[in-house]
């Protein structure tokens, strides 16, 4: 039996792996849940799973479950807080946390679980944009194991079983391109916030869903991938792929490349992480190839998509600016999100923040933190 810790378990990633636990209960067991205010829907998910602890961000929220759980006898301990986050990330006897939260509230309770010698699940791609080089050394440090669940990085973590590290020529990353391929500079200035939250392939939450339309989704993904595979800058490549059927390719050094096939399910990738290194059958749809017409691609728009291009920048310079970015665009999606600034808007003032930002060459978990704290107020004053 496997002990796991979803925190943002009432998202988009975390009601999938809830999924993939109910398939396979009789092996896995769920310690401890989080959420920040839905509640409701985790009080379905205690009385189903069971968990010793869950975690409500939101102080008034948790006050409310608590209330509701104790008035049915339910004795699960709620905690709030990033504090309480840490403790669903660390608690006794867990075996694997799964961060499934969005953006860089996931990165100490990260830390704090590699510090326990617990295997990280990870679907927090911040984590590794905002402190790649500080999570991956406490991870090799504790023996821990990071293992990806990006449906990208997972299908490059499969295409790299059995091979050498030093036989990689390159990564391939593919995108889709999101709802807003092939469009023009000028068409992006009218979007909309409902057509932005149309992804033409996936079902995800409302922050992954506009980077994915403004294609900072990819820009995370290859400075994650940096880190996680240990790659040169140069090694990693982005390729519109726009049916979201190879999920990420690998080109070794002989010119061999494999890729990674599938239907677009984050089933497989949150299976890959939690059975590592096995692979066991489920029952989700087989890729069908009578019926695959054609599969595409594209070279990305750097110029009309140009968070992917500032991803890449942030990258060469390296340091904290990966933060800062990072940092930068939480802020620009979420005022987009709240219909404060247009789509193109989002771009503009990340590069602003960029261009404004002080590097810290190589920095301290501290300075990540007051480097993020930093961007995030630019972010907020800038029009």
């Amino acid at each position: 039996m496997k002990n796991i810790s979803i925190i943002g378990s009432t998202g988009s990633i975390g009601t999938q792996a809830l999924e993939v636990v109910s398939e396979n209960s009789e092996t896995l067991n769920i310690v401890g849940l989080s959420t920040n205010t839905s509640i409701g829907l985790l009080e379905k998910q205690i009385e189903k799973y069971e968990p010793t602890m869950v975690c409500v961000m939101n102080k008034d929220c948790a006050l409310i479950l608590e209330k509701r759980l104790k008035s049915k006898g339910n004795k699960v301990v709620v905690v709030t807080g990033i504090e309480g986050l840490i403790e669903v990330a660390t608690f006794s006897g867990i075996d694997m946390l799964l961060t499934a939260v969005s953006g860089m509230i996931g990165l100490r309770p990260t830390l704090a679980a590699i510090d326990q010698g617990i295997d990280i699940a990870l679907a927090n791609k911040e984590t590794l944009v905002a402190a790649g080089k500080i999570v991956m050394e406490a991870a090799a440090k504790k023996g821990v194991a990071m293992l990806p669940v990006d449906s990208e990085h997972s299908a490059i973590f499969q295409c790299l079983m059995g091979n050498r590290h030093d036989e990689i020529d390159r990564i391939i990353i593919t995108a889709s391109g999101g709802p807003f391929r092939g469009k023009t500079w000028k068409q992006l200035q009218s979007v909309t916030l409902d057509q932005a939250l149309k992804h033409p392939n996936w079902s995800m939450g409302k922050k992954i869903t506009i980077d994915s339309a403004t294609l900072m989704n990819k820009g995370l993904e290859v400075i994650e991938a940096k880190w996680l595979f240990d790659l040169r800058n140069e090694q990693i490549d982005v390729v519109v792929h726009p049916q979201s059927i190879i999920h990420s390719m690998v080109e070794f050094v002989d010119h061999s490349t494999m890729a990674q096939l599938g239907m677009p399910d984050m089933a497989l990738p949150i299976q890959i992480a939690f059975f590592h290194p096995h692979r066991i059958s489920n029952q989700r749809q087989s890729l069908d190839f009578h019926q695959v017409r054609q599969l595409t691609f594209e070279e990305p728009d750097l110029k009309t998509f140009s968070c992917l291009q500032l991803a890449y920048d942030a990258l060469e310079v390296g340091g904290s600016m990966t933060c800062v970015l990072n940092a930068a665009n939480e802020v620009s999606v979420a005022r987009f999100l709240n219909e404060e600034i247009h789509f193109v808007d989002i771009p503009r003032i990340n590069n602003m923040v960029m261009e404004k930002h002080s590097v810290i060459a190589n920095p301290t978990l501290d300075e990540v933190l007051d480097a993020d704290a930093w961007a995030r107020q630019i972010a907020m004053g800038i029009k």
